[in-house]
């Protein structure tokens, strides 16, 4: 099998293990993988180090209430090795990531800070090429970037940049969104290819390909949404699936709900490349981080018009319904198979991928 792989051109000395140790005392690659030890940290680390300063349920995002306005707040970081792959780069998700999680609330983006930390002897076009598309992104999703930060730290002690973007916007009256909303009954959808951002890095990161270059689909999400909304649905759950891919945000969400989520494989939209990439990699495409994609949770009587309104709008044409919101099984996925068995997908321990955001 080594050999086998040194002649396809990978290098698998280099990969982290999907599942460390989860009694590991030191921080492993599989406590940022968005999967169950990043859960365990958050709940055994940090919430206990926070104490009463923090509030319960810290999420992707708040919604506060702050002088009579409802505002979401939300913040994230960006590691992604390397800086640039096919479809974008890290300032795109610098700021897509935040938009879409502020979206993710029902909320409308309105203002992002933005914080870059550069190693000592990146290339100052490189910086220049990156920054351009945060601004780039920004004007895309319709946000302002009104403050930010500057560090350098040491050669050797950092890939190139890291960004940290925070981001805050408005929440319309009424709209109310968040996973414990999730019923029996919900009907679950998807707004399009599953997979794609995963594998387009990790397509560059490698050398890899697949016959057709795999491009990313990191986008801003805030307009379908908004789209979504104008139906007068009234949506559950908005999520976007991106570490631990469409697998961990279902399981958080059942989770959370203590409800079951049924899925049909046969439904779940993944593109021949991606497919064929994970089946040359052993990788679930569930599993396989996206960028531009979201989950919603709606109720069955507004399903239709929800994935019609999806379907009309540019980021939403490959929205499937992909599953059901069930009594049983609480807070476990299950999917059934093209050949009509039934598997449990689970909550992965670590990641797949390491560094694809």
């Amino acid at each position: 099998m080594r050999e086998d792989n040194a002649a396809a051109g990978l290098d698998m000395d280099s990969w982290v293990c999907p599942m460390p140790l989860r009694d590991s005392p030191n921080i492993v690659m599989g406590h940022g993988g968005g999967g169950a030890m990043s859960g365990e940290l958050i709940e055994h680390l940090f919430l206990p180090a926070f104490g009463s300063a923090a509030e319960a349920g810290m999420g992707d995002s708040a919604v506060l209430t702050l002088g009579g306005v409802r505002l979401a707040f939300s913040t994230d970081s960006f590691v992604v090795k390397p800086l640039a792959f096919p479809g974008g780069s890290i300032g795109d998700l610098a700021v897509n990531g935040t938009v879409n999680d502020l979206a993710m609330a029902g909320a409308r983006p309105m203002v992002l800070s933005t914080a870059f930390i550069l190693e000592e002897g990146t290339a100052l076009a490189e910086i220049a090429r990156v920054a351009e598309a945060v601004g780039t992104a920004a004007l895309a999703a319709g946000v302002k970037l009104v403050t930010g930060d500057t560090k350098v730290v040491d050669s050797g002690h950092g890939d190139g940049i890291f960004i940290n973007t925070a981001g805050i916007g408005i929440v319309d009256e009424g709209v109310d969104i968040r996973p414990q909303r999730a019923r029996p009954g919900d009907v679950v959808l998807v707004s399009g290819d599953i997979g794609v951002h995963g594998v387009a890095v990790m397509s560059c990161r490698e050398g890899l390909e697949f016959g057709t270059t795999v491009c990313s689909d990191t986008a801003p999400l805030n307009g379908l949404v908004a789209a979504m909304l104008a139906t007068g649905a009234d949506v559950h759950v908005l999520r976007d699936p991106t570490r631990g891919g469409v697998a961990a945000t279902l399981n958080e969400i059942a989770g959370v709900a203590k409800i079951g989520v049924a899925l049909d494989e046969r439904k779940l939209p993944v593109p021949d490349a991606v497919r064929d990439a994970c089946g040359l990699l052993g990788l679930d495409p569930m599993y396989v981080a996206n960028e531009g994609k979201l989950i919603a949770f709606v109720t069955p009587d507004d399903a239709d018009r929800v994935l019609a309104a999806m379907r009309a709008h540019p980021l939403g044409a490959r929205a499937e319904a992909i599953g059901v919101c069930v009594e049983d099984h609480p807070g476990m996925v299950v999917a059934r198979t093209a050949l009509g068995g039934t598997r449990v997908v689970d909550l992965p321990a670590g990641e797949q991928l390491p560094r694809i955001c």
